[in-house]
């Protein structure tokens, strides 16, 4: 099913993967503070809207 060279292959392929995923991270993290100075916000507006389209659902449930 998995031969020696399948396996070697993708250890290295997930290695340099995730390497290059840090690097460009560390890259644009400087970047997206400067862009994205609060997104606390975004993340807590999302949960707000969510939570009450949540909340109509339920309520029509009942109606």
């Amino acid at each position: 099913m998995f031969t020696q060279g399948r396996i070697i292959f993708t250890a290295i392929f997930a290695l340099i993967f995730v390497v290059g995923l840090i690097l460009a991270y560390r890259k644009e993290a400087k970047l997206n503070l400067t862009h994205y100075a609060k997104p606390y916000k975004i993340l807590i507006s999302i949960v707000l809207i969510l939570g009450l389209l949540y909340l109509i659902v339920n309520i029509k449930k009942f109606i």
